[in-house]
């Protein structure tokens, strides 16, 4: 399922829920509907740039994880992997960090999951 994330500070993200779900916890917000008001948009910038920082502090981590999914007959003697692209967090996170940031600058509210 996608999330649209929309301000009037920038163009629309749209993103996974699964994704959206990391970083919506992270401001303790739920995840399929809510706003981030301008008056709340610098604090969950400093978050967001806080996890983005600590993910790369340990970009192990997310390979372990990634690793473990990428396995395939388990059953059998095949222990081979798929090939895994990998997009980190904050890769994911980068476009509604920059949507956060413009709305935090021109103090916009930020919602998804209302039309």
């Amino acid at each position: 399922m996608l999330i649209t994330f929309r301000s009037k500070a920038a163009a629309d993200v749209v993103m996974y829920k699964e994704h959206a779900k990391r970083m919506l916890d992270l401001l303790g917000k739920d995840v399929n509907r809510g706003v981030i008001t301008a008056a709340e948009a610098p604090r969950a910038v400093q978050l967001l740039e806080r996890e983005i920082e600590e993910s790369r502090m340990h970009p192990a981590s997310e390979e372990v994880t990634r690793d473990v999914h990428a396995h395939h007959n388990v059953d059998t003697e095949d222990q081979e992997h798929e090939g895994v692209e990998v997009v980190s967090f904050a890769a994911r996170a980068y476009p509604l960090l920059e949507m956060l940031r413009a709305a935090r600058d021109g103090q916009h509210d930020t919602v998804w999951g209302v039309q």
